[in-house]
């Protein structure tokens, strides 16, 4: 027994081993290699689905900021409308305020005495005329006062014109009233 060669069976079972060591090498790459493209596949198409809802916020957002944008015109618009129409209520509101302005002049100037110049800055109107006497003009001033449409009467400056004769002379006076701006309604409701 002693002339029994075994080498050649161990070089086999040694050549085996290997050949098995390499085909478990070979197969834990390829298994590696399977789940790392498998993994990179998953995070890659997870990365084109979350790009592609980007894209698609990104452009419902700029459709957003184009509503915007035309809801602000709009509301410059609207304010600049509302703007016109609260100054066409106030003109309509005041629009008869001149007639009775008018009226209440006339309605109140007592005899010898006279205006010479009305002039209306907002709701204050400075008056400014001739009399005969001082008690004329304080008489004018009271009824002035009385009116509905007229009130806060106060003289500024009452003086005798001196070149004329005695007989002639004729008082320079100027007083100054605020006329009462009521609206529509209320003025449909005092006639």
């Amino acid at each position: 027994m002693a002339g029994l060669n075994l080498l050649p069976w161990r070089e086999a079972a040694r050549k085996e081993s290997q050949k098995q060591f390499f085909m478990m090498a070979v197969a834990g790459v390829a298994i590696s290699a399977i789940a790392v493209f498998g993994v990179y596949s998953f995070y890659q198409d997870q990365i084109t689905k979350q790009s592609t809802r980007n894209m698609y916020v990104e452009s419902e957002i700029k459709e957003l900021d184009k509503t915007i944008a035309e809801i602000k015109k709009l509301d410059v618009t609207r304010k600049a409308l509302l703007d016109r129409i609260t100054i066409i209520e106030g003109l309509q509101s005041t629009r008869p305020g001149i007639v009775h302005l008018f009226d209440e002049m006339v309605k109140s100037l007592p005899k010898g005495m006279y205006l010479t110049e009305l002039e209306q800055k907002e709701s204050t109107i400075k008056l400014a005329g001739k009399a005969e006497s001082n008690a004329r003009v304080s008489s004018y001033m009271n009824r002035l006062d009385m009116s509905p449409w007229l009130s806060s009467s106060a003289l500024n400056v009452i003086e005798i014109d001196t070149r004329k004769k005695k007989s002639e002379r004729l008082r320079n006076f100027s007083l100054s009233v605020t006329q009462l701006l009521k609206s529509g309604g209320e003025e449909e409701e005092s006639q």
